[in-house]
């Protein structure tokens, strides 16, 4: 292996069927911001890319442009600050609590309207 391979960060494409629903989600109750968004049509599916405190993630409505029912692992760092936070927005579709895991972690578990799953885990130091 050489010096000069460079690896970027990994931006992960979520498959997702309702624009609304997934703004309601992501923005409404995560807190992430709608980056920008494409689409080649007016009528055409959309891809839009989302963020907040340092991860991006992309959002497809185009088939093949992701599968529902991904999940990831997101590094998160004020776990606890997160899980008050997203408890405090009284979303009507999750209620996440925050988990002990056997492997020195806490973690929240969310699932979006779409089946994606999103754990969000702090490592316990």
């Amino acid at each position: 292996m050489t010096d000069t391979i460079k690896l970027g960060p990994v931006v992960p494409i979520l498959r997702i069927f309702d624009i609304a629903k997934a703004k309601e989600f992501y923005l409404d109750f995560l807190g992430f911001t709608w980056d920008w968004e494409h689409r080649f049509d007016d009528n055409a599916p959309v891809y839009a890319q989302i963020s907040r405190a340092g991860i991006i993630l992309h959002l497809s409505e185009h088939h093949g442009g992701g599968a529902p029912g991904a999940a990831m692992m997101i590094e998160t760092k004020g776990i606890a600050d997160l899980q008050r936070e997203l408890m405090g927005k009284n979303y009507r579709y999750a209620r996440p609590g925050l988990e002990e895991q056997p492997w020195g972690a806490r973690t929240i578990n969310v699932t979006d309207p779409f089946g994606n799953k999103l754990t969000f885990s702090e490592t316990n130091d």
